[in-house]
C-alpha cells in the first residue's frame, strides 16, 4: 500500500510488444462523405494504435488487412456502397504483401478512402408485416422515424433496426417467436439506391404457461412467479415481461433477475417462462443529510431489514436529526423517529399494504411542534404511470406559536393519486409529472372537520445532444377547507419557504401576516398556496453540471386566495455533480422581497434535483 507522489504511473497492465515495428499513418477521405473523417479514423486500428508500435510485420499486416473490412462497415453503416479503400504500407498495398516483407522503423501508412456515392433507399419492404397497433405516445418509434422508407439514407444499421422493430411488433401481438425469416439487399450502382426487404415469421400465437421461479433461498418461489404477475392462459405480451422485471426490482430483494422463455410454444399455444433470480443481502443502514445557511446542518440515517418473512416484507426504522447549526442548543433541534412495514402484493401483485408510526419535534420559525401520527393503507399501481395510496391516519400534537400552546387529534384519511411520464424519476430530462392529494380529517379538541387538497404538476424539456440542456419547470396550487386558523393544526396549513420550496428563504417560513388577541404581528399558516418554479440546467461534462433559478409564490389566509397577499420570490444559481448513485446539489439564493431579519444569501446543499 502507498502513495503516488510524482513521475509517470506505471501501466500494470502494459503488455510487451515482441518485435516492436512502429509506424506512421495517414488517413485521407474523399469522395461525397469527406464529411466521415473522424468516423472512419475512430473505426481504423491502424489509426488507433498509432503511438503505439505494431508487433513485428504480421502484426502491422493483420491491422492493415483488418481496416479494409473495418473501414467498409463503417461506409456501409452511414450510406456509401459503392466506396473505394487503399492501404499502403511502405508505398505497397497490403491486400499484397507477405509476411516475408521486412519493413524499416517508422514506416509510413497511408490509408485513402473514395466513399462514392450516397446510398439512399429504393424499396424499403417489410414481407408479412405485423398488424397495426395503438401506439403508445412514449413509442416514438415507426419504420418512418428510424429511417426504413424510400429516399431515406440507406445507413445498414437501419435495415437491422426495422427488423427488430416489425420482430417486437408481432411480439406485442402474442407471437413470442416471431423472427426475421430472410432478408434481401440490393445496391442498384448506377442509381446509387439500396433496395431492401425484410422477410418475418411469425410463428404461432402464444399463451402464458407456467411461471416458475429459481435461484432464490430466502424468497418463497410462488410469491415471485405471483409478483411477477403473468396469468396463466392469458395472451403473451412482452410489455408484461417488463413490466414484471420492474416489479420485481421494486422489491429491492434480488441482485439480479431475469425472465426465460421457454426454447418453443407447446403443442396447446402454452409458452412456460422461468424467472431466475439471485437474492441480494436482507439488511441495509443508510446516511443522508442536507445543508442550508439559513436552516442548518440535517442528518439522517435509516435501518432496513428486506425480505422479512420471504415474501417481500420491509421493514424500516429511519431516524433524523435537522437544524444543527441553526442552534446549538439540543433540545431546540429537530428529532424524527419512525418505523415502517410494507408487504407487497396483498391483493394483486400491484398492491401494497403499508403502515407506520412516527414520532418527531420540529422547530420551525413559525412554529414549534411535537407528534406522534400513525398511518395504514394501501399503495397501488394502475399500469405503468398511475399510482395512487390511501390512508387512514391518527395523529396527537402539541403546537406553540403565537396563538400559545395547543393540541390537537386528528382522524382522517390521506389519499394521492400521481401520473408520471418522467424518462427519470430522480434527474429527468423529459416528460412530465402531475400529482393531485386530498386529506380530509377531524380534529377531535376543537370539534372541526377540515380537508387540504393540493395540484402539482412539472414538466421538462430536454435539449442538444444527450438533452444535456434541460428547462423544468414546476406549479403547485393548494387549498384548505374548514375551521379558520386559529384552531386549525399549523401541519395541514399552507407555508412556503425553503430547498424544495421558494429558495431564499427560510424553510417554511412564509405564511401569511397575523395578529394576535395582544395586537402583536407574526406569521401563521395560510389556507391557500400557490407556488411556481423554473429552472435552466446545463450538463456540460459527464459529471458536472449548473443550474439557473427562479422559485416564486404566496400565501393566502383565504382558501379561494382571495385577498392581498404577497409574492416572494427568490433566485440563484447551482452546481450540480452527477454521481452513479444520484445528483449532488448545491444551490446558492437569494430573496427578493426579503423581510427584517432574513438573510441575503442562502446555500442548500442536497442530494437530486430540486424537483
Amino acid at each position: 500500500m502507498g502513495f503516488h507522489l510524482w513521475g509517470a504511473r506505471e501501466d500494470e497492465n502494459r503488455v510487451e510488444v515482441i518485435d516492436p515495428l512502429t509506424y506512421t499513418v495517414t488517413l485521407t477521405v474523399s469522395g461525397q462523405g469527406e464529411d466521415l473523417q473522424s468516423a472512419l479514423e475512430e473505426a481504423s486500428s491502424l489509426w488507433a494504435d498509432k503511438d503505439e508500435p505494431a508487433s513485428g510485420t504480421g502484426g502491422l499486416l493483420a491491422k492493415a488487412r483488418g481496416d479494409y473490412r473495418r473501414l467498409i462497415a463503417a461506409l456501409y453503416a452511414e450510406g456509401y456502397y459503392g466506396p473505394y479503400v487503399s492501404i499502403r504500407v511502405g508505398g505497397k498495398e497490403a491486400a499484397d504483401l507477405t509476411l516475408g516483407q521486412e519493413f524499416p522503423q517508422d514506416v509510413p501508412v497511408t490509408v485513402d478512402v473514395d466513399t462514392g456515392p450516397l446510398f439512399r433507399f429504393g424499396d424499403a419492404a417489410v414481407v408479412n408485416p405485423p398488424p397495426e397497433r395503438v401506439a403508445d405516445e412514449d413509442e416514438d418509434e415507426t419504420l418512418d422515424s428510424i429511417g426504413y422508407k424510400t429516399g431515406r439514407r440507406a445507413r445498414s444499421g437501419v435495415v437491422n433496426e426495422a427488423s427488430a422493430l416489425m420482430v417486437e411488433r408481432w411480439r406485442q401481438a402474442s407471437y413470442a417467436k416471431a423472427r426475421e425469416a430472410e432478408r434481401q439487399m440490393l445496391a442498384d450502382h448506377p442509381n446509387s439506391q439500396l433496395d431492401a426487404s425484410i422477410a418475418l415469421d411469425p410463428g404461432r400465437p402464444a399463451r402464458y404457461g407456467s411461471t416458475t421461479a429459481v435461484g432464490s433461498t430466502r424468497t418463497d418461489p410462488a410469491f415471485i412467479a405471483f409478483m411477477a404477475g403473468l396469468p396463466e392462459g392469458d395472451s403473451f405480451d412482452p410489455d408484461d415481461i417488463t413490466d414484471g422485471q420492474a416489479r420485481l426490482n421494486r422489491l429491492g430483494i434480488f441482485r439480479s433477475l431475469r425472465f426465460e422463455e421457454a426454447p418453443a410454444i407447446l403443442d396447446d399455444g402454452s409458452l412456460p417462462m422461468t424467472v431466475r433470480v439471485q437474492d441480494r443481502r436482507p439488511r441495509t443502514i443508510g446516511f443522508g443529510g442536507t445543508y442550508s445557511t439559513i436552516d442548518g446542518l440535517g442528518v439522517s440515517a435509516y435501518w432496513l431489514h428486506r425480505n422479512l418473512m420471504g415474501r417481500g416484507e420491509q421493514l424500516r426504522f429511519d431516524a433524523s436529526v435537522d437544524g444543527i447549526g441553526d442552534t446549538l442548543n439540543p433540545q431546540d433541534f429537530g428529532y424524527n423517529l419512525g418505523v415502517s412495514f410494507t408487504k407487497p402484493g396483498v391483493w394483486t401483485p400491484d398492491t401494497d399494504f403499508i403502515t407506520s408510526l412516527v414520532g418527531r419535534q420540529v422547530n420551525y420559525d413559525t412554529y414549534k411542534e411535537k407528534s406522534v401520527t400513525a398511518r395504514a393503507g394501501l399503495q397501488q399501481s394502475f399500469g405503468r404511470y398511475v399510482t395512487g395510496d390511501i390512508f387512514v391516519v391518527a395523529s396527537r400534537s402539541r403546537f406553540d406559536d403565537d396563538f400559545g400552546i395547543r393540541h390537537f387529534t386528528t382522524f382522517g384519511l390521506d389519499g394521492s393519486l400521481q401520473y408520471d411520464r418522467r424518462d427519470d424519476k430522480f434527474d429527468a430530462t423529459r416528460g412530465y409529472y402531475i400529482a393531485v392529494t386530498a386529506d380530509p380529517f377531524y380534529e377531535a379538541e376543537y370539534g372541526n372537520a377540515a380537508i387540504q387538497t393540493t395540484l402539482e404538476g412539472r414538466g421538462y424539456l430536454g435539449f442538444l445532444e444527450d438533452r444535456r440542456l434541460v428547462l423544468a419547470a414546476r406549479a403547485m396550487v393548494g387549498t384548505y377547507l374548514g375551521a379558520g386558523i386559529a384552531e386549525s393544526p399549523p401541519d395541514m396549513l399552507f407555508f412556503a419557504g425553503g430547498g424544495g420550496s421558494i429558495r431564499g428563504y427560510a424553510f417554511r417560513s412564509i405564511g401569511v401576516p397575523f395578529t394576535n388577541a395582544e395586537g402583536e404581528n407574526f406569521t401563521s399558516g395560510g389556507r391557500g398556496i400557490v407556488e411556481a418554479s423554473g429552472e435552466v440546467r446545463y450538463r456540460f461534462t459527464d459529471n458536472w453540471g449548473a443550474a439557473a433559478f427562479v422559485d416564486t409564490g404566496f400565501v393566502t389566509a383565504d382558501p379561494t386566495f382571495a385577498g392581498d397577499s404577497d409574492f416572494k420570490t427568490g433566485t440563484g444559481l447551482g452546481v450540480r455533480y452527477h454521481t452513479p448513485i444520484g445528483v449532488l446539489r448545491g444551490d446558492l439564493a437569494t430573496p427578493l422581497q426579503p423581510e427584517p431579519g432574513d438573510s441575503r444569501v442562502a446555500l442548500y446543499i442536497g442530494i437530486g434535483q430540486a424537483f
